[in-house]
């Protein structure tokens, strides 16, 4: 029998365990380049553990599995909070575990593995993008809010794509957002739709008052107001980043990502899904 993906290279410098509450954990994520990158929500109970997210390559998903085995219980269950590669880039390490996802997220995983996009958008794991690199489908569709296990809570939003999950913990006061909130750092709409992504960010505020975001340091429902406004300045900003006013985002990083949003965004709003031709530079895809 060949080796599983769960056996190879593992990331020195992925990311580390943070405790939340008693069996709740986040991984804090890198982008392999030192700088924050893609979390995991980890809740560990009885029969197993459940992650919210896989990391964005497999070398950095087996850096996790490390940590994990302390807990001396197998990963059964993966949510996948999108289809994009911050999400799913490290489900083939996690081979046995059940996949939670969305149909859109289902489908699109179908899809050809776009590797050099991938190359382009994580960089510091581009060396995990080979002809071998391949991520797991969705087992289990979820189109209703559904309980996983008596802890975790799988919720399906909409706004960073047509189809999301959140994951709650009530228990803990905790909200897993994965892709679906960042914080420090830019959000990407470039297949999403910012207004209704802002819209949805202000009916999850008062779910929980622990919010551990895709990317950046747990945070509450005040960060999500930030990220909420940001996407309404982008909305406003009618296809001109210069026209987004000064905010709390003016420290993050990534800025760059203004250009994308205010592109996607005036796209929606005329109908179109267009992938913004600002995003198509970012892949190298156009000049």
């Amino acid at each position: 029998m060949p080796p599983t993906a769960d056996v190879g290279p593992v990331a020195p410098d992925a990311g580390h365990l943070e405790p939340i509450a008693p069996g709740v954990w986040v991984w804090i994520g890198t982008d392999g380049n030192g700088r924050p990158g893609p979390n995991v929500g980890v809740i560990v109970e009885a029969d197993g553990i459940t992650l919210v997210d896989t990391t964005p390559a497999p070398s950095a998903a087996r850096a996790l599995n490390d940590e994990l085995k302390r807990f001396g219980v197998p990963v059964r269950r993966v949510v996948y909070t999108s289809s994009h590669v911050e999400s799913v880039g490290g489900s083939a390490v996690f081979w046995m575990a059940a996949r939670y996802g969305r149909a859109q997220t289902n489908a699109l995983l179908e899809q050809p593995v776009p590797v050099e996009g991938y190359r382009r958008l994580m960089p510091g794991y581009a060396h995990d993008y080979d002809e071998s690199f391949a991520t797991r489908p969705v087992s289990h569709v979820v189109d209703a809010a559904a309980w996983l296990t008596p802890l975790v809570c799988a919720v399906p939003v909409a706004g960073q794509q047509q189809e999301n999950l959140v994951v709650l913990v009530p228990s803990a006061g905790t909200m897993f957002t994965g892709a679906f909130a960042t914080f420090g750092t830019t959000p990407n709409a470039w297949d999403g739709q910012p207004e209704q992504w802002a819209d949805t960010l202000g009916e999850l505020r008062e779910q929980a008052n622990v919010i551990v975001p895709g990317i950046g340091p747990v945070g509450d429902g005040m960060a999500l107001m930030v990220m909420q406004a940001y996407l309404y300045a982008v909305c406003d900003a009618e296809g001109d980043a210069r026209r987004i006013p000064d905010g709390p985002w003016d420290d993050w990083s990534e800025r760059s990502l203004d250009a994308v949003n205010v592109e996607r965004a005036v796209a929606v709003a005329s109908g179109s899904t267009d992938v913004p031709v600002a995003m198509l530079q970012r892949l190298g895809l156009t000049p």
